[in-house]
């Protein structure tokens, strides 16, 4: 019975998901759903992508977050539009979420929708919400175990960026072994070695953004 309902609830997703990606594309809205772990750097690195692009594109926010407000909050010190959606314990966004969130945007003004989702290496990938690319952010941090452990995040996106890069030598963190592991999960995926600290990896990452965005305009 429990897999019966995990595919209806999953078929009803994907169904609103499905018009959603409409929905944006008919508004020629490129939209990220942005994944990883709590404490990954996912906020960090959404401030980094605002502050390296708005002068290029416009960029609004959608916020995912069990119960606080506190993501958003950083985010609108930016001066981006920003939705936050709070689950009260649920561990995922999922399309019905994102869509009631982006009736409250005028999509007239944006090109660029980044969706960061809850913190969490399971549920949100498992969920499309209407994006165009799904990106995952994987912490020097977490260990280069993490790909292996969790592989449908990684095989589900179209990039990984490798947060934290900096603090690399302070670890045990095998690089070249996670680059196999997600090579091997995703062939063809794109790696970015990134530092919200010292900026490492962020013009790349911006660069590649904004030429996605610019093919749909």
């Amino acid at each position: 019975m429990q897999v019966q309902v995990m595919k209806n609830i999953l078929g009803e997703n994907d169904k609103v998901a499905s018009e959603n990606r409409k929905f944006f594309n008919d508004n020629n809205v490129f939209v990220i759903n942005l994944m990883g772990s709590p404490g990954s750097g996912k906020t960090s690195l959404l401030e980094k992508t605002i502050a390296e692009l708005k002068d290029k594109i416009s960029i609004a926010v959608i916020e995912g977050d069990l119960f606080t407000a506190k993501d958003a909050e950083r985010i609108e010190l930016h001066e981006v539009p920003v939705i936050q959606i709070n689950t009260t314990g649920g561990c995922h966004l999922d399309a019905p979420m994102v869509r009631r969130a982006a009736d409250s945007l005028d999509l007239n003004k944006i090109d660029l929708l980044i969706v960061e989702n809850v913190g969490n290496l399971v549920c949100p990938a498992e969920f499309d919400v209407g994006e165009n690319i799904k990106a995952a952010v994987l912490s020097i941090t977490e260990g280069d175990d993490k790909p292996l452990k969790y592989p449908l995040i990684f095989k589900e996106s179209a990039v990984v960026l490798l947060n934290k890069i900096d603090i690399l030598p302070f670890t045990n963190f095998n690089l070249e072994s996670a680059r196999e592991d997600l090579t091997a999960l995703h062939p063809g995926i794109k790696i970015i070695e990134t530092s919200c600290t010292t900026g490492a990896g962020i013009p790349q990452w911006c660069e590649w953004l904004n030429s996605l965005v610019s093919e749909i305009k």
